[in-house]
């Protein structure tokens, strides 16, 4: 028997994969009898994790009323996610109390619910006997079910239909939508025939946009930040970047971006921008804290619009090594100015200054710096930086005094796609720097390479484990070692590098002036592995290695030393971030003795 899908069918076939229904937060006083008849490939999971009924028995509270509509509500959630996998001849039972919930009308609602069964007979699986979609734009990529012998799922449907439209949008095709739609189930057989024709509609251009919501920002900023293209061919990678540039600025909690309905003829499609500007001041305080480094604890004040262009003002501070076992307190104060669009839309001038105060475990130094600079915004994951600054050190060690003043321009890139900045699951980052310096005095040329690269996979079922490595490094090159300003060489050791080992444990001992001089080395490489296992939705166990070495003029034997320390660590889930809590010990190399300890927020890296 061959039949047509219902109006009300279709809608639910094309919507399911996009839609997102939210469940009310209930509790029965028993659970649900949930069963799933003839599971096959993990149906069973997916069902329950659609079921509006499970969820509401996770809370408290319920009134009989709220699980009544709960439970007609049921069969829509549970026949979209039976749609998803290709069942398309599923048979769903929700009975409260051993009544229908669909029989039940809504004035008979019952006022006190004992039991409820949920029966899911879901069918055989349907597959493709026809799947054609079009016309599509050139280089247009359907996804790889939608063919003849694949599994109907609603999910590879939904996704060639965006993705025809998509590609027609992507030639400027804006109105581009689904014309005709022929979606046949025939019971007999297990298969479903799917032919949707598109209508790609006229190229058009950018029309005139709208503007509301902006209070304190200038109007001419808006408009110099968002970077519209009025008059060019339209171009939803542009439209989207253009509501990016205004998030990124941070002076709007809320940028909503929307083409018009109707064509401004001949060919212009107008767009209304509306705007919600966040709170101009926002304060931070944060504190981490480690056995061997001592505690940091560090406070800003930031004002996001400060001459009224979206600017970012921000005054910082920090004291770190507070109670460390080396060295004394180090102290920062910091003012920076950011200003988009300087000059171009994607482009931010860079303005800052800084103050510092250093006592490390070899010399202790007074620093001042001054920098100007550009950051350029090529893609949402890639960013680069070119600026200019000078650096003065005055400082003594067991040699005496020493001074270092620099003219610096650092060049630098960075590519970040992961999903997550304080608790990453996916992908890359990865940042280098390229620092020509020239001296000054005592202070000798060179130039300071550095790079540090972050890489995640997750396994298992629901991503529950992590594998994540590091690899950082670098080096100084034309300049001799005591030419080198101090704060551009290198250390191991702490928990930017070999955690079990002591803080900036791992340098290199010179002679200068008839004493011998310990300070950071002018190549280093450094490298971490770390298993995440995320135990339940709060709590997650790390096991890690860390390894890393300096050296003088290389790392080859004889020139360089090299430490290592493994450990296990607890995490606990914030919507923030993680609570990370690490207890490592030293497995190579005689500086480190007994377990280091550290707590800060999100993961190591």
């Amino acid at each position: 028997m061959k039949r047509n899908l219902t109006s009300r069918h279709r809608f639910v076939l094309l919507t399911a994969g996009l839609s997102c229904l939210g469940g009310l937060s209930v509790q029965a006083q028993d659970p649900v009898d949930f069963v799933v008849i003839n599971d096959a490939d993990g149906l069973t999971r997916d069902l329950r994790a659609a079921s509006i009924l499970l969820q509401s028995v996770k809370a408290k509270d319920v009134a009989a009323l709220d699980l009544f509509a709960d439970a007609r509500a049921e069969y829509g959630r549970l026949l979209a996610a039976l749609y998803a996998r290709g069942h398309y001849g599923a048979v769903i039972h929700v009975l409260l109390d051993g009544h229908e919930a669909a029989d039940i009308a809504p004035l008979d609602a019952p006022s006190r619910i004992s039991a409820i069964q949920v029966q899911v007979d879901p069918g055989p699986v349907f597959d493709f006997d026809r799947a054609e979609i079009g016309p599509l734009a050139g280089r247009t990529v359907l996804p790889e079910g939608f063919a003849l012998g694949k599994v109907a799922a609603s999910d590879v449907i939904v996704a060639s239909v965006q993705a025809g439209v998509d590609g027609w949008r992507a030639k400027g095709n804006a109105k581009a939508a689904v014309a005709t739609q022929d979606i046949v189930a025939d019971h007999d057989t297990s298969l479903l025939a799917a032919h949707i024709v598109l209508a790609p509609g006229p190229v058009l251009r950018f029309g005139p946009l709208a503007i509301a919501g902006n209070q304190a920002v200038r109007l001419e900023r808006v408009r110099a930040i968002a970077g519209y293209p009025e008059g060019t061919r339209f171009d939803p990678a542009q439209a989207a970047r253009v509501a990016e540039r205004l998030r990124r600025t941070g002076a709007f909690s809320s940028v909503a971006l929307a083409e018009d309905d109707a064509i401004t003829r001949p060919d212009l499609l107008g767009m209304s921008l509306t705007l919600i500007e966040a709170k101009q001041h926002r304060y931070t305080f944060g504190a981490e804290i480690s056995s061997s480094e001592g505690a940091v604890v560090s406070g800003s004040w930031l004002h996001r619009n400060f001459f009224g262009g979206g600017e970012r003002f921000e005054i910082s501070g920090s004291a770190a090594n507070i109670g460390a076992e080396t060295g004394g307190i180090d102290t920062t104060f910091a003012v920076t100015l950011d200003r988009p669009a300087t000059p171009w839309p994607d482009t931010t001038l860079n303005l800052g200054f800084a103050l510092g105060h250093l006592n490390e475990a070899d010399y202790s130094a007074d620093t001042a710096q001054v920098n100007v600079g550009f950051t350029q915004y090529f893609t949402t994951t890639l960013t680069g930086k070119l600026g200019v600054g000078y650096e003065f050190i005055r400082g003594r060690d067991a040699a005496g005094g020493f001074a270092y003043r620099s003219l610096e321009l650092p060049i630098g890139l960075t590519w970040d796609r992961r999903d997550s900045k304080t608790d990453p699951t996916r992908v890359l980052y990865a940042v280098a720097e390229v620092k020509p310096f020239y001296g000054f005095g005592s202070t000798d040329n060179g130039l300071r390479l550095s790079f540090d690269t972050r890489a995640y996979k997750a396994l298992g079922a629901d991503d529950k484990l992590i594998l994540a490595a590091r690899l950082q490094g670098g080096a100084v090159l034309g300049a001799s070692l005591l030419g080198t300003p101090r704060d551009d060489l290198f250390y191991a050791g702490g928990g930017g590098t070999v955690r079990g080992q002591p803080y900036q444990s791992l340098g290199v001992t010179v002679p200068d002036g008839g004493a011998a001089v310990t300070l950071g080395g002018n190549a280093f490489v450094a490298g971490s592995v770390e298993a995440r296992l995320r135990v339940n939705g709060s709590f997650g166990g790390v096991a890690f290695l860390d390894m890393g070495v300096v050296g003088n003029g290389g790392l080859s034997a004889g020139q360089s030393d090299w430490l290592a320390g493994a450990g296990l660590g607890l995490r606990y889930m914030t919507p923030i971030g993680p609570i990370r809590l690490d207890v490592a010990l030293p497995v190579h190399g005689n500086i480190g003795t007994g377990p280091q300890i550290y707590v800060g927020l999100g993961q190591a890296f």
